[in-house]
């Protein structure tokens, strides 16, 4: 086997164990918790995304990625930080803001995911992650992506609910 579909693949196995555990766990604690802290605690997953910062260290360090995709990386991952920050103050203080911002937060995330996939597919970079990027890459982004469908169904299933509930 070689690396890149070592990371293919840990990253789809992880995926699919994420799935599970949200049937088994998450979606059943999500529907007994009221929108406002089920939203919050779909949120708080985003604010893992300073974690991109590693990827300074492990260039320092010999893993080969573009100072282009790193700092896109870097810049989409701290977008979506400081959304999820904002977000949680907005739901913290029930603002009917904080639906919109998440929907952004939504499709920020998806371009965000998308658009650095297609940077390691063109830079050819995906069979060189090592270290904390492999981890962040083959653990964490497989739970994001899990939050995001979470996240979009509480949307859509609870839009009749207020934030003040």
């Amino acid at each position: 086997m070689n690396t890149t579909i070592a990371i293919i693949l840990a990253q789809s196995l992880n995926l699919v164990a994420f799935i599970f555990l949200a049937f088994w766990y998450a979606i059943p604690w999500l529907k007994s918790r009221s929108r406002v802290n089920a939203l919050t605690a779909l949120i708080l997953v985003h604010l893992g995304r300073t974690l991109a910062l590693q990827v300074y260290s492990s260039q320092q360090a010999g893993m080969v990625i573009s100072n282009g995709s790193r700092d896109h990386v870097v810049v989409g991952d701290l977008v979506g930080w400081a959304l999820a920050l904002i977000i949680l103050f907005c739901l913290r203080y029930r603002t009917r803001l904080a639906i919109f911002l998440i929907w952004i937060l939504i499709a920020e995330t998806i371009f965000d995911i998308g658009s650095a996939t297609l940077d390691g597919i063109r830079d050819n970079t995906m069979g060189l992650l090592w270290g904390t990027t492999w981890l962040v890459v083959a653990i964490y982004v497989p739970l994001m992506m899990v939050s995001l469908g979470l996240t979009v169904w509480q949307l859509l299933s609870r839009r009749q609910e207020t934030l003040m509930a």
